[in-house]
């Protein structure tokens, strides 16, 4: 099977960087009946930056608004699923070098099963060519 590759949205918000404030926005937003397509986190300074990639973007700015929300301006990630494979996002990625574009920043692991997912960023100004190389959705 081919790799999927997608385009979508993400939204971050900054939070204390304390025990329990990822879990606390999870709650929220699982309580809103918001699905996440994936979701990160890492420290920012003082702080941490939490990255939520919905599957519905209305829903989630809805749930955000609701929670009063610090939302960050409405992004782009590409995600990535397909089997695992030797060089599985090599394959992904090498194609992105062969045509000059610089990858912001990647998180990708293995899903079981023979399968595996990635997310990765691009600057804004080589999302359009990133998704034609790839052929993203």
């Amino acid at each position: 099977m081919a790799d999927l590759v997608r385009k979508a949205d993400y939204f971050y918000v900054e939070v204390a960087n304390e025990a329990g404030a990822g879990a606390a926005h999870l709650k929220a937003l699982g309580d809103a009946g918001v699905n996440l397509l994936a979701f990160t986190g890492f420290p920012a300074g003082r702080k941490a930056q939490i990255d939520f990639i919905p599957e519905d973007t209305a829903a989630f700015r809805a749930a955000a608004k609701k929670n009063k929300w610090k939302l960050s301006a409405q992004k782009t990630v590409f995600l990535v699923q397909g089997d695992d494979r030797l060089g599985a996002i090599r394959d992904v990625i090498g194609k992105l070098a062969a045509a000059g574009i610089s990858i912001t920043a990647l998180d990708a692991v293995t899903a079981g099963a023979g399968r595996y997912g990635a997310m990765f960023w691009v600057k804004p100004r080589d999302v359009t060519r990133t998704a034609n190389i790839l052929g993203a959705m």
